[in-house]
Order: structure tokens, then C-alpha cells, then sequence
């Protein structure tokens, strides 16, 4: 199973366990959305219920772990650019959670990141 595919099986099931036939670009943009609104909701409660945030920033850095590891596959197909930038972005989240654990900032540049991307994902396709 190609890395680029991984994400999509353990992320993604219907309420009826099944795999669901969408592309690839929506079901990134479905996960990403559902962590970052969990990420925004645990950060409006932290003090209530710090253990849901530490547990909404793991899952915000193993998505961005897992979009490393895929954005590194020489079968990759994004432009280099595009790919650079992304991975940029992996090792601020990581860098930055690790901030927000040690409570020296704040975790609304990691759900800007995560809505930038997905603004990213909202945008039509090139056609060549």
C-alpha cells in the first residue's frame, strides 16, 4: 500500500465501517477539518480539560507527522515547491506544539496553519 493511501484507510470509515469512495483530496480535506475543529474546540476549554487538549495536539502532530512521511515519498507527486513549504509547515507544527505544551504560546497559529491548508485543498484543480 502506497504511503499517499495509508492515512485514508486508518483515518477514514463511514458509521457503517466501510470505506468510503471519495478522492483523496476530500478525505484530507474531511480529516484535517475534523482535527481542527477538535484543536479549536479543546483550546477554547483548555482550562477545563487540559488532557483533551494534549490529546487534540497529538492528533494535530501525527496528521502533520503522517503528511511528512507522505510529502517525503519519492512517488510524491506535488510540485517540489509546494512540497517544501508543506514540510516547512510540518516542523513548525511540531516545533510550536511543543511551545504550547510548555505553555509559552498559544495554539491559534496551529488551526491558522491547518485552515490555510485547507483553504488550499477548497481550490479547483489546474488542468493542463
Amino acid at each position: 500500500m502506497a504511503a499517499q493511501t495509508q492515512p485514508t484507510h486508518g483515518y477514514y470509515q463511514t458509521r457503517d465501517n466501510v470505506l468510503a469512495t471519495r478522492s483523496a483530496k476530500s478525505l484530507e480535506y474531511e480529516i484535517i477539518s475534523r482535527i481542527t475543529y477538535r484543536l479549536g474546540q479543546a483550546a477554547r476549554i483548555k482550562k477545563t480539560d487540559y488532557p483533551g487538549l494534549v490529546a487534540a495536539l497529538h492528533e494535530n502532530r501525527r496528521l502533520w507527522t503522517v503528511l511528512a512521511a507522505d510529502l517525503m515519498d519519492p512517488d510524491n507527486m506535488l510540485p517540489d515547491d509546494l512540497r517544501a513549504r508543506l514540510l516547512y509547515l510540518a516542523e513548525f507544527v511540531s516545533v510550536h506544539t511543543g511551545k504550547v505544551l510548555s505553555n509559552s504560546a498559544k495554539v491559534k497559529p496551529l488551526v491558522d496553519v491547518n485552515l490555510a491548508v485547507l483553504r488550499g485543498l477548497k481550490q479547483p484543480e489546474e488542468t493542463s
